[in-house]
């Protein structure tokens, strides 16, 4: 039996947060920082292509865990991380945007070797609160380190990149508190022939899909959101918190997973998640006072903190322990597919259409999810 202590626990929780850092730590002074990077008119690909890396690196990041093991994987991509994201620094053109895309892959590593690993030492209910606080820990992470961010680009533009080191302290905590498993077969989540070799189950596809749309559906709110709030006259620093309030109610929202799970079973949970994304969307495209974009930030918020962590911890249940690193890199891709696809909503030449169409898109989803046919009874995370 695999055991870990509580510093090790917390290790587990840090090195998530470095999943949505990634692109984060450099947003706040991202138009000073790409001026100096001389890509003045490419900023957005500073933070997008991180995204792009991990769909493309993924199955590969799948593989190595298969054959060298999560914390070996997570070790290694650790390291990786702090010299891809803090060397950035030091590169111009072509091969700053290839440095930035091999980012990702080190990020695809990390997000699914430290899920992993918590599937190994945790199990049940357990794991399922583990995994919600994954999530919160993620959200969090996105508050605290963008407005540490945001405190370093005001002394430099150089200096957010000495955040991507934080890696490199993570993956001492990893050695000191985290034990190396010694078996990842803990009997645990072979419920469904979803995780064989060579095929994946009806059950892990649409758990991928339900993935990307519902980081599909939350992204669009997070690109376009700051534009309309700016047509309000809301200073840059009100819209800042105005998107922290978000992040908060996701890490609220996550702390009720799996509660809410225990109620109306995982499927019913993503439903009911689906539906507060729609609520939120169709919101944001009506709104014209500050009230209704709060309440709409209440929706959202539920949404990615009810949906995002439940994925996980489906990936996870319904994934047999020799193929389980395999199907989480898979589920990278898909998540961070789901963020990258969010950017084709520019096109729209309408602000309020994208709204639309993230509210067309989570209706669809959630009578999807519903018609799947799959209760609460049959298919549980902690049956």
């Amino acid at each position: 039996m695999n055991k870990i202590k509580t510093a090790g626990t917390l290790t587990l929780l840090s090195i998530a947060s470095l999943t949505i850092m990634v692109g984060c730590v450099i947003v706040p002074g991202l138009t000073s920082i790409a001026s100096h990077l001389g890509v003045p008119h490419a900023a957005g690909w500073l933070v997008t292509l991180p995204s792009l890396g991990v769909v493309l690196f993924g199955p590969l990041a799948g593989l190595l865990i298969q054959r060298k093991g999560a914390y070996s994987c997570l070790t290694s991509g650790l390291i990786l991380y702090g010299v891809l994201g803090g060397g950035g620094v030091f590169l111009r053109g072509l091969p700053l945007f290839i440095d930035r895309l091999l980012l990702g892959g080190a990020t695809a590593m990390i997000m699914a070797s430290g899920t992993g690993l918590i599937s190994v030492f945790f199990t049940g209910q357990e794991r399922l609160t583990m995994i919600a606080r994954q999530g919160m820990s993620i959200e969090l992470g996105g508050v605290i380190f963008l407005s540490i961010g945001g405190m370093l680009a005001s002394r430099g533009w150089q200096w957010p990149f000495l955040l991507y080191l934080m890696a490199w302290v993570f993956g001492v905590m990893l050695l000191l508190f985290v034990p190396r498993p010694q078996s990842t077969q803990d009997g645990d989540g072979d419920k469904a022939a979803d995780g064989a070799p060579g095929r994946l189950g009806k059950t892990m596809m649409a758990t991928y899909m339900t993935a990307s749309l519902a980081m599909l559906v939350f992204f669009v709110g997070i690109i376009f959101i700051p534009g309309r709030l700016g047509a309000l006259d809301l200073s840059t620093s009100a819209i800042g918190f105005f998107m922290s309030f978000i992040s908060l109610i996701a890490v609220v929202s996550a702390s009720q997973m799996p509660r809410c799970v225990g109620k109306i079973g995982p499927f019913g949970t993503l439903v009911f998640a689906f539906c507060a994304y729609a609520g939120s969307h169709i919101l944001f495209y009506l709104a014209a006072s500050l009230p209704v974009y709060f309440a709409a930030a209440v929706l959202i918020g539920m949404g990615f903190g009810l949906s995002v962590p439940l994925v996980n911890h489906m990936a996870i249940e319904f994934s047999p322990a020799r193929v389980r690193g395999r199907n989480l890199a898979y589920l990278s891709v898909a998540i961070f597919g789901g963020q990258f696809m969010s950017g084709f909503m520019e096109f729209f030449h309408d602000p309020r259409l994208p709204f639309l169409g993230a509210f067309v898109l989570s209706v669809l989803a959630a009578i999807g999810l519903k018609c799947m046919g799959i209760s609460s009874n049959k298919v549980h995370p902690h049956a």
